[in-house]
Parts: structure tokens; C-alpha cells; sequence
């Protein structure tokens, strides 16, 4: 009886034992597939990374191109809020490419041109600093495009 009772007793311990390394195993398999959908993550990412990077560029040399090229690639949306939030990040933007696409006389550029502005913050400033300081801004955005021009 003792016997049967110890051999009942191996035989479950054997069960558990390979449903452990069953559990391991597809642990393992998690783990793989973790790994690999990073990879795959970074991998895609790089590749954002390396789109953005050529649609600065593109901006830096033909603004409206630029702006275009980085809708159609969808590291940008088409809202004029979204638009102007890259040109005030400015990451990578030459200055004159941003007077360039805020001095358009489009009427989305116009558009963009006020959500710009609209960025900044003037809450600190008393009204001469804050026009002075929207001055110099458009001045610079601006002037530096009719230069280019």
C-alpha cells in the first residue's frame, strides 16, 4: 500500500516536473517574441528617426516641400496647430526656411503664422515688451525670407 502510495506520488511529481518545463518553455517563447517586437520597435522608430531627419532637411531647403514631405511620410498632420507647433520647436530648422513658410501669402500659411504667434508667451511681458518682442520675431522670420528672396 505504502508502495502504491509512493509511486502515485512519483508519478504526479513527474507530471508536475513536465508541466513546469512546459511553462518554462513558453516563458521562453514570451520572452522571444518581447524581444523580437522590440526590435522591431526600435527598428521602426530608426526609421521615423530617419524620415523626420530628411524632412528637415527638405523644409531647410524648399519649406513648402518640406512641410509636404513630412505630411505625406504622417510625422506631421496637416492642422495648421501642428504645422506651426513644428516650426516653433524649430528642431533642426534653419530660421530663414521658417520666415520662408510663415512670410506665404497662402492662406494656410497665414493660418500657421497666427498659431505661431499664438505659442508664445507674452503673460510676463508688459504690452511695449510684448510688441517689441513680436517685432523682432516676425522681423527675423520675416525679413530673413524677402532676403532670401
Amino acid at each position: 500500500m505504502e508502495e502504491e502510495e509512493l509511486e502515485r506520488i512519483k508519478w504526479h511529481r513527474q507530471q508536475l516536473m513536465e508541466d513546469i518545463q512546459k511553462l518554462k518553455d513558453e516563458i521562453a517563447d514570451v520572452f522571444a517574441q518581447i524581444d523580437c517586437f522590440e526590435d522591431a520597435e526600435e527598428s521602426r522608430m530608426a526609421q521615423k528617426e530617419k524620415e523626420l531627419c530628411i524632412g528637415r532637411k527638405k523644409f531647410n531647403m524648399d519649406p513648402i516641400k518640406g512641410i509636404q514631405y513630412l505630411i505625406d511620410h504622417k510625422l506631421l498632420s496637416s492642422k495648421m496647430e501642428d504645422i506651426a507647433e513644428f516650426l516653433y520647436k524649430g528642431e533642426g530648422l534653419n530660421k530663414t526656411a521658417i520666415g520662408d513658410y510663415l512670410g506665404e501669402r497662402d492662406p494656410l500659411n497665414l493660418q500657421v503664422l497666427q498659431a505661431f504667434v499664438e505659442l508664445h508667451q507674452f503673460s510676463n511681458l508688459n504690452l511695449v515688451q510684448a510688441l517689441r518682442w513680436v517685432t523682432e520675431l516676425l522681423w527675423d522670420s520675416v525679413s530673413l525670407s524677402v532676403k532670401g528672396r
